[in-house]
């Protein structure tokens, strides 16, 4: 929240910067360090919590050493401004979001053949909301970094900030350039791509050799940092690879080939969130997905 906004209490004169400066006091200890953190100049700083208690009439902070601590009630006006803040920059952050696009992620696919249903829908019964496909290529598709509001995955994120549910399981396909031996088969097992040079695209969720049991995996093994490389290397002839079948459905290409790999584990697809979430309409989006998935 920027350190200016104002927003009178009580018919008093107190506004959010005091609160914030009371409250970045308290966390830096010092007029020096808090001033450097709100970009402010120490006297300046000082004016301002000078202002707060006045206003209110009482000490609250105690100036008695190098290190300041809070009196009694300074201690109690934190805890509240702290609320406070933490409310304001909600409120501001849920009302900008109204008017922007919920932001999907996903990194090799969406939902496979439930992708465009799911837009309809959605386009029917949220028609002011428009919902924003971004294939970001990372583990989280753009959900660590703020780039997504929610993500549509093949593995589980590790991150403690997000939430993630199982949705359902989808079978694994090889990649294969169109021209290869095994292109025209009509399934694929593990041991009968032991012997091939593998691509794997691990932020992408495209699959690494740990599918195939240790004592037959295969041993050229080249990684790739996008699905678009991913696919070029296929095309050309130089590596096969393993995906989530929701690939086959988001990324057809000229040169490869999708045939069904039918003892390689299933992948489970997840819809992924911040546990705080950035859009409002989150809720509505996620009760969205489950309703596409089980009808």
């Amino acid at each position: 929240m920027p350190f200016g906004q104002e927003l009178c209490f009580l018919g008093m004169d107190v506004e959010l910067r005091h609160l914030k400066a009371l409250v970045v006091i308290a966390e830096e200890g010092t007029i020096t360090a808090a001033a450097a953190r709100l970009r402010l100049t120490q006297p300046a700083l000082s004016r301002t919590l000078a202002a707060l208690e006045g206003h209110l009439d009482v000490r609250l902070v105690d100036r008695s050493s190098r290190h300041l601590t809070l009196t009694p009630a300074g201690r109690t006006l934190r805890e509240h401004g702290q609320a406070i803040l933490a409310h304001v920059d909600a409120a501001l952050a849920e009302t900008t979001a109204v008017s922007r696009p919920l932001r999907v992620g996903y990194t090799c696919a969406v939902l496979g053949e439930l992708t465009v249903p799911l837009l309809r829908s959605w386009r029917r019964s949220h028609p002011h909301v428009t919902l924003e496909l971004r294939r970001v290529d990372s583990r989280t598709a753009g959900l660590a970094t703020g780039e997504t509001d929610v993500a549509v995955l093949r593995t589980r994120p590790a991150d403690a900030r997000l939430r993630a549910e199982a949705l359902y399981l989808e079978e694994r396909v090889a990649a294969l350039p169109d021209d290869h031996a095994l292109a025209a088969r009509p399934a694929l097992t593990l041991a009968e791509l032991a012997d091939e040079s593998l691509v794997a695209c691990p932020e992408a969720g495209a699959a690494s050799v740990e599918l195939w049991p240790r004592e037959r995996r295969p041993e050229s093994v080249r990684v790739v940092e996008n699905v678009d490389a991913w696919l070029t290397t296929i095309a050309a002839g130089d590596a096969v690879g393993i995906a989530a079948a929701g690939t086959r459905e988001s990324h057809q290409h000229p040169g490869v080939a999708y045939v069904p790999v039918t003892d390689a584990p299933a992948a489970t697809v997840y819809v992924a969130h911040p546990a705080q979430p950035t859009h409002p309409q989150t809720t509505e989006f996620l009760a969205a997905v489950r309703e596409a998935v089980s009808g």
